[in-house]
C-alpha cells in the first residue's frame, strides 16, 4: 500500500468511526491504533483523553499537539408510543442542516439506521415554509411501529446518535468528504506528527493528544493538560473557510487549498504572540504555505489548555473545513499535509532555550 492509499485508510477509519461527546471510544480506539507505532507511551486521564508520548530530550519542553475526538451529533432523550425518539444535540447544530438527514443510533444491541423526520412541502402554510423547524420540535424515525418495539431494538435514552456519511474521495481527489472532520482531521494530524518525527532527534517531549467532550466545553482538553502539564501547545481544530457562495471576508477570510489557518482570535482564547510569530517564521522560512484567521464565535481546546496550570502559550491550527457542524464536511488534502510539515518543523525547532524565549521574552 502506497503511503497516500495509507493515509486515506487512516482518515476513512477515523471519521467512519462514531464518537459523540462523551461516547469517544471508537476513534479512541482508532487513533491508539495509528499512533502507538510512534510513541513511548500510550495513557488516558479519567474521562478519556488519549495521551501519546514521545520523548526526544527527556530535559526539554513539554510539547502537547492536540486534536479532539469527538464529533457533533445526538442523544437519545425520550421514546414515545409511536416509537419515534427525541433527542439532544450534542454539540452546536443550525436546523436548517438536521431534517431528512440520515443518522445512525447506536445502541446495546448494534447500530440502528434511522432519519430525522419532516412534513412533506404539501402540507406546509406558506408562512410555516419560511420559517426554520425548531430542534426541540424534531424526532427520530427508526421504522419502530410501537415504544415496545423500539425498546426490543435495544434503543435506551443516553444512546448515541451520529449523522451518515460515508468517507469519500472526490472526483477531484485532493477533495475529501466525511461526516467528522472536525475533529478527527486534528487526531489524523497529531498521528502524522509523530509519524514523522520518529527516529528523529526533536529537542523535546512531545504529546500527541485526541481529546474528549471539546464540542460540549473544551472539557477533555482541561483534564488532559492539568495530566500533561505542558510547556507549549499546539491544538489542531477545523476552520472556517469563505471561499463558498453566500460567504464573504468579513464571515472568514481562508479558502482550501491555500494552507494551514494559524487563528489570532477566538472566543476563547488570543493567540500568544510570541509562539504565534515564532510558528509564521517557520512556515515561510520553509515555503510552507498558511492563512491568518479569526473566529469570534467559537472556540478551541487551546482555550482551556492555555489556562492550565500557570498558563501555557498556546496557538491554534485550523484545517479550513467547509460545511462544518452538518452531516457532511468537505477538506483540502494539502492543508492536511501542510500543518503536519509545519508542526514537525517547529518543534524540531523548540529547545528549552527557544521555549524560555516564547514564554519569558
Amino acid at each position: 500500500m502506497s503511503e497516500l492509499d495509507s493515509r486515506l485508510t487512516m482518515l476513512k477509519e477515523l471519521t467512519d468511526a462514531k464518537g459523540i461527546s462523551g461516547n469517544e471510544r471508537e476513534p479512541r480506539e482508532v487513533m491508539k491504533k495509528y499512533i502507538t507505532p510512534y510513541a513511548d507511551e500510550v495513557t488516558q486521564d479519567g474521562i478519556g483523553s488519549l495521551v501519546a508520548k514521545k520523548v526526544g530530550d527527556a530535559s526539554g519542553p513539554k510539547i502537547m499537539v492536540a486534536g479532539h475526538l469527538d464529533e457533533v451529533g445526538f442523544m437519545v432523550t425520550q421514546i414515545d408510543d409511536k416509537g419515534f425518539l427525541r433527542f439532544q444535540t450534542i454539540g452546536g447544530w443550525w436546523e436548517q442542516v438536521m431534517l431528512a438527514q440520515r443518522v445512525t443510533v447506536v445502541t446495546k444491541n448494534g447500530d440502528i439506521p434511522g432519519v430525522v423526520g419532516s412534513k412533506p412541502p404539501h402540507v406546509l402554510p406558506p408562512e410555516e415554509r419560511k420559517k426554520p423547524v425548531d430542534k426541540k420540535q424534531m424526532f427520530i424515525d427508526i421504522g419502530a411501529a410501537s415504544r415496545e418495539e423500539a425498546l426490543s431494538f435495544g434503543v435506551r435514552p443516553g444512546d448515541m446518535v451520529v449523522p451518515v456519511c460515508d468517507f469519500t474521495v472526490m472526483k477531484n481527489p485532493k477533495y475529501l468528504m466525511a461526516k467528522a472532520w472536525d475533529n478527527r482531521i486534528g487526531c489524523a494530524i497529531a498521528i502524522d506528527v509523530l509519524k514523522e518525527l520518529k527516529g528523529v532527534n526533536h529537542p523535546n517531549i512531545v504529546y500527541g493528544v485526541g481529546t474528549v467532550q471539546e464540542e460540549v466545553g473544551l472539557r477533555g482538553a482541561q483534564t488532559s493538560a492539568h495530566l500533561i502539564q505542558p510547556d507549549l501547545a499546539l491544538t489542531v481544530d477545523t476552520g472556517i473557510p469563505g471561499d463558498t457562495p453566500g460567504m464573504s471576508e468579513r464571515d472568514a477570510l481562508s479558502k482550501l487549498g491555500n494552507g494551514p489557518q494559524i487563528i489570532v482570535y477566538d472566543a476563547s482564547m488570543i493567540a500568544h504572540k510570541a509562539l504565534l510569530d515564532f510558528v509564521t517564521s517557520v512556515a515561510e522560512e520553509n515555503n510552507i504555505p498558511y492563512q491568518y484567521d479569526f473566529v469570534p464565535g467559537g472556540g478551541t481546546d487551546s482555550g482551556r489548555i492555555h489556562l492550565t496550570g500557570n498558563g501555557v502559550p498556546s496557538v491554534s491550527i485550523t484545517i479550513a473545513t467547509r460545511y462544518l457542524h452538518s452531516s457532511a464536511s468537505i477538506i483540502h488534502r494539502d492543508d492536511y499535509e501542510n500543518a503536519v510539515k509545519l508542526l514537525v518543523e517547529v518543534i524540531k525547532r523548540l529547545d528549552s532555550n527557544k521555549a524560555k524565549e516564547i514564554i519569558f521574552g
